[in-house]
């Protein structure tokens, strides 16, 4: 299990800050492969097809920083591209940067949403004249611009106005003409236009790094330093289709040393019916955010005395965690897993050993130091950020035969990786984690056949928890930041070869992502969507050439001869943390009868009932279902409101017809026919409901 497991990522081969839920922003990761690519699939069919080709992104990412300020946090990343790639634009207005949305994925989508935003410029501009212009690209679901308000008392409320005039701009039917020029041509023509000192930097710092060409586009009287395409007039944009959405912040150049500018944030699509299926699908993610329903339903809290990052599992998330824990043991104990555990620090020396330390320190809490008893000597000590160098001390404990392989490794380890502050977000990017992590010690001859079960056994954790779209990533090494992936090339050949060749063999349809390999070897990537359409990885599966290596791990061959094994890192549901908040906002909060929090809800009609209600949650109770009685003060509808504000999964009603004829009628959360059964009869299925882990209905996401 690498680092990287623990961050959210898109399908490129960028690691995507992650994307706040409401009012915060973040300035979108170039995407390797389109959304659009995602099918929904069962691994039993599988539609053979070569890998895509590497796509070379040629950028260094630099850092992240965010600020806020009420209402609004964002996050920025900075890019830094050499002289000769000044070619790849982050705005295609501002030639040096990538571009949050690329041309390629939408030609026609990626012209009208950088019109768009020349538009709002002009309309900004033209309410405050005396704004500064700052860069404006086109994003995934549309656009955005910066400006310099200083000295104008710019307000939020005045997007309304802006897009009156925005409408009344593209009614005009003005043209989009290109305009090319060298550089002092180009600093010319700025200056001649109007003050715009952030455009005349952008121009001298490109123009520092080589560039020599310049290009500028005019629609009526405004006029942007940029490479384009555009549409050819204004009435090709739909006036309805566009929404001015948000106000963020956001530091010139991504530099918290300069000028903080005003970010006007827009939703863009080709026709008005695409922007309202946008809308309503958000309004729905807003509503599903693990955050909030986490909140709701007393899953999990954060605590300032404890620390940023850290969540306090409250008993109703506590319930959730343990019965997927279970489930997964159990699926591994049905697999030929052993289980192992492993304590939450070690020495330094370990991580040295394992290579996670040069490669990762940054991101581990800082080492505790400890002095021997006598003081001659102090001892550094990391909490474990990865629980791999754990078993693979655990390998090495002792010879093995070749008879012992495969030998699997299995730990739901809790690790501690340092997320910076602004990276933190809820329960997808947290400081400590419980990863449902394995290793596979196995011969070079057994690779296919392991990788064959593991795709099983995914694919039953998916059948179970009913997730079906979902899509593989082979992850390689990449061109730039080689040093980082640790090994000779020969090496990288093999493992990279190696999963290429199973997956064509057993048909997986997969895309390659550069550069998004672990630093000891390369992995496939299970890719899930969530209700915005984002991309996170969840399970993983990964080849490790190095680490035998580094740990000196042997078998004894057949013959006598030693051999050195191969290992497998496999996680299919990721951490606790990371699952539970992709099931939360996938179930919108109602888990299924066997791992929610409260299985049955019991609501006497009358005080004459409750006696009864209490000798069935008792026997339930008996047979560990986790049951309540209804015996507030409330009336019986709120009653019944409150338990399908719970989100409980099974609400007994019982009435005096009911306790007559030893019946309850059941009310089923998310299903609007009820049925009424003996009290018998109704043990009998939930039992089997349980046991079997049934969900009798569509995930509430899954019907959007």
């Amino acid at each position: 299990m690498t680092m990287s497991q623990s961050r959210s990522r898109m399908a490129s081969g960028t690691a995507k800050p992650q994307e706040p839920v409401q009012n915060a922003t973040t300035a979108a990761s170039p995407k390797r492969a389109p959304l659009s690519n995602i099918r929904r699939f069962s691994l039993r069919k599988f539609c053979p097809r070569r890998p895509d080709p590497p796509r070379p992104f040629k950028h260094v990412l630099l850092k992240h920083f965010s600020w806020s300020f009420p209402g609004v946090t964002t996050e920025y990343p900075v890019l830094c591209l050499g002289p000769s790639l000044s070619i790849l634009i982050i705005d295609r207005c501002v030639k040096g940067f990538i571009s949050p949305m690329e041309e390629k994925d939408n030609p026609r989508l990626y012209r009208v949403r950088h019109s768009m935003a020349h538009v709002l410029a002009q309309a900004v501009q033209t309410k405050y004249p005396t704004a500064k212009l700052g860069f404006g690209p086109p994003i995934e679901h549309g656009f955005y611009y910066d400006f310099d308000f200083s000295g104008t008392a710019f307000q939020e409320t005045d997007l309304k106005e802006i897009e009156k005039i925005m409408r009344k701009i593209i009614g005009q039917g003005q043209e989009f003409k290109r305009l090319d020029c060298d550089h002092q041509a180009a600093l010319d023509t700025v200056k001649k236009h109007r003050n715009e000192p952030y455009k005349i930097e952008n121009i001298n710092n490109l123009a520092g790094r080589g560039e020599k060409n310049f290009s500028f586009y005019t629609n009526g009287t405004f006029l942007d330093v940029c490479e384009g395409p555009h549409v050819e007039n204004t009435r090709e944009l739909q006036s309805a289709a566009f929404k001015l959405d948000r106000v963020a912040g956001a530091y010139w150049l991504g530099d918290e040393k300069r000028p903080m500018l005003t970010r006007i944030y827009a939703l863009c699509f080709e026709k008005q019916p695409e922007l309202d299926e946008f809308l309503k699908r958000r309004k729905m993610a807003e509503e599903f955010d693990h955050k909030k329903l986490g909140k709701e339903l007393d899953l999990f809290e954060f605590e300032d005395l404890v620390g940023k990052g850290l969540p306090l599992w409250l008993p109703n998330g506590t319930v959730i965690r343990n019965e997927i824990q279970k489930f997964a043991e159990e699926m591994e104990f049905k697999y030929g897993y052993k289980r192992v555990a492993t304590p939450n620090i070690a020495k330094q020396d370990l991580y040295l050993k394992s290579q996670h330390l040069p490669a990762y320190e940054e991101s581990m809490f800082p080492p505790m130091i400890v002095k021997d008893e006598d003081g001659s000597e102090a001892t550094r000590f990391f909490l474990k950020p990865m629980n791999c160098p754990h078993h693979h001390l655990i390998y090495a404990s002792r010879m093995r035969s070749y008879r012992d392989l495969p030998l699997r490794l299995a730990e739901y380890g809790t690790c501690y990786r340092y997320e910076q502050s602004g990276e933190l977000s809820g329960l997808i990017r947290v400081r400590c984690m419980s990863m449902n992590d394995a290793h596979i010690y196995l011969r070079l001859d057994q690779f296919e056949e392991e990788f064959r079960n593991l795709m099983k056994m995914y694919q039953e954790f998916y059948d179970t928890f009913k997730l079906s779209s979902y899509r593989f990533r082979l992850s390689v090494r990449g061109k730039e930041n080689a040093h980082k992936f640790k090994g000779d090339a020969a090496m990288w050949d093999k493992g990279e070869a190696l999963l290429a060749k199973v997956l064509n063999d057993i048909g997986v349809n997969y895309y390659v992502g550069e550069g998004e390999a672990a630093f000891y070897g390369p992995k496939v990537d299970i890719q899930f969507r969530n209700l915005m359409g984002r991309e996170e990885t969840v399970s993983t599966i990964q080849v490790d050439f190095l680490s035998p290596l580094n740990f000196d791990l042997k078998y004894t061959e057949a013959g006598g001869a030693e051999g050195v094994p191969v290992i497998i890192h496999r996680a299919p549901l990721s951490t606790h943390e990371r699952f539970i908040s992709y099931l939360i906002e996938y179930y919108g909060g109602a888990f299924p009868t066997w791992a929610s929090p409260l299985q049955v809800n019991l609501i006497p009609v009358n005080q004459d009932c409750e006696a009864f209600c209490k000798k069935i949650a008792e026997e339930l109770h008996q047979s560990f279902v986790r049951v309540e009685v209804d015996t507030s003060d409330n009336s019986f509808n709120k009653k019944i409101r409150n338990s399908t504000v719970r989100k409980n999964p099974m609400t007994l009603i019982v009435g005096n017809k009911e306790m007559e004829e030893n019946r309850v009628t059941i009310r089923r959360y998310g299903i609007e026919k009820q049925e009424t059964m003996t009290v018998p009869e109704f043990k009998a299925m939930l039992h089997e409901e349980i046991t079997g882990r049934k969900m009798l209905r569509e995930p509430m996401s899954a019907l959007i």
